[in-house]
């Protein structure tokens, strides 16, 4: 296979073209390190064959999953994607998916996010890596003199967007389409989601989008100046009170993410250049892209009142679909009593139940089914006009769009999946399970 960068070596894996472990731009290491990345070009062909390292993070010395769900070796040079093709296809719809976990640590190579059932179902799947922490997002005033007016600081999500503009180019080479792109992702991957759909520099790389369960929605961004002021205290606690750009970039990444705030770093800050303003600010202008919208939370996150307040302000442009998922495997049920826990909904979305690592014994029949259902929900919105207003999702369900005939239509995805009015999804009463999210007749 043949890209803009160069050629690949993939393998067909039943009916899906997998290719694992691609470079999209360069590695962002020493003088790249703090900059927008840059494009990536190769000789010969590359074998994409097997997944590539995930950006720097904690990972566990024993083996053992980190909180991301990711264990494995780590490195700065881990701007790839992995991509699962239909085979044969010809102008697929494409969706792009962006990880969680804070922002801090996470893989798109993580076997939940594997996209056989979505190529299986005419749907070409990209899953990216993207710098983390300190390395993804931090400012310092010796960086940002360097770069004028930007871009600057928010450099997780350059690299979302170096990511699209390569899916963009490479699309059709892989029988995907490059005019219905469809980003989605979860928690810290659906802010970055958010934050995309409102950045003057992705407009036009996707036509729709979806955001999981992400509490960041209200947030406001941090302005610049507070950024780099946490960013010189950083660099004064690892021993470089005026440090230069140059002195920052020599730091070994692992010192630099030795310092708690470099660690954690700062995901959405308003640089002027990628980030003008903050989501809500941008949702309440009116001023986000034009994209279809999927949006929705977990029975029991807690993250709902950012949902309803973007789900209402799109509802008066494009149509937008909500959800709200409250479903727990039946062999869980006894470990999460009040509901879907946060990313709960992940092994459902991409149909892997089968190899969801909370279910060593594998999922019940109803699981599966349930699974079927989401899923299809998903492949229904890749597949959709941008105009859509219903989703088909198989069975007898049918989705339809917010609007205020049927009272801002939320789709209640459970076992028994329904239609429900926006409004009775309210706050847990007082005295109740913190973190659940209730209907009226709770």
């Amino acid at each position: 296979m043949r890209t803009t960068s160069g050629a690949l070596e993939g393998s067909l894996e039943d009916d899906a073209l997998v290719f694992r472990g691609v470079p999209y731009a360069k590695p962002p290491f020493g003088d790249l390190r703090w900059r927008a990345p840059e494009p990536i070009v190769w000789d010969g062909v590359k074998p994409a064959k097997s997944f590539g390292p995930a950006c720097l993070q904690p990972v566990n010395d024993d083996g053992s999953p980190n909180p991301g769900g990711y264990a494995g070796p780590v490195s700065e040079d881990c701007l790839r994607l992995n991509i699962w093709a239909p085979s044969g296809a010809r102008k697929a719809p494409v969706m792009v998916w962006l990880f969680g976990g804070g922002g801090v640590v996470g893989s798109g190579n993580l076997p939940t996010y594997h996209g056989d059932a979505f190529a299986r179902d005419g749907v070409m799947l990209v899953t990216i890596d993207y710098r983390l922490g300190g390395l993804g997002g931090w400012a310092h005033p010796a960086l940002s003199a360097e770069k004028g007016d930007g871009p600057n600081a928010n450099y997780a999500l350059m690299d979302a967007i170096a990511a699209l503009r390569w899916v963009k180019e490479n699309a059709e080479r892989f029988g995907g389409d490059p005019g219905n792109v469809t980003l989605f992702g979860e928690s810290a991957g659906a802010t970055m989601t958010a934050n995309l759909v409102t950045s003057p520099l992705a407009e036009g790389l996707f036509q729709k989008a979806i955001f999981q369960s992400t509490g960041s929605l209200p947030t406001p961004g941090t302005p610049l100046a507070q950024a780099e002021a946490r960013g010189e205290a950083s660099a004064a606690a690892l021993g470089l009170p005026n440090a230069t750009a140059e002195q920052l970039r020599a730091l070994p990444a692992e010192r630099f993410l030795s310092d708690r705030a470099a660690a954690f770093g700062l995901r959405t800050i308003i640089d002027g250049t990628v980030k003008t303003a903050s989501i809500m600010e941008t949702f309440e202008a009116g001023q986000e892209h034009d994209v279809l919208l999927m949006l929705g939370t977990n029975s029991d996150e807690g993250r709902l009142v950012g949902t309803q307040r973007i789900a209402e302000l799109a509802e008066t442009g494009t149509p937008v679909f909500q959800y709200f998922f409250d479903y727990v495997p039946e062999a869980l049920r006894e470990r999460d009593p009040n509901g879907a826990p946060h990313a709960g909904e992940l092994p459902f979305v991409f149909e892997t139940l089968a190899t969801y690592q909370l279910l060593p014994q594998g999922p019940s029949a109803e699981d599966t089914r349930v699974a079927s259902l989401v899923h299809s929900c998903w492949v229904a919105f890749a597949k959709a006009d941008t105009a859509a207003t219903r989703l088909d999702c198989g069975g007898d369900f049918t989705w339809p769009a917010r609007s205020k005939s049927n009272d801002h239509a939320v789709a209640w995805l459970g076992a028994q999946p329904r239609i429900v009015p926006a409004d009775t999804l309210r706050s847990p009463p007082n005295g109740a399970e913190p973190g659940r999210t209730w209907r009226d007749e709770d």
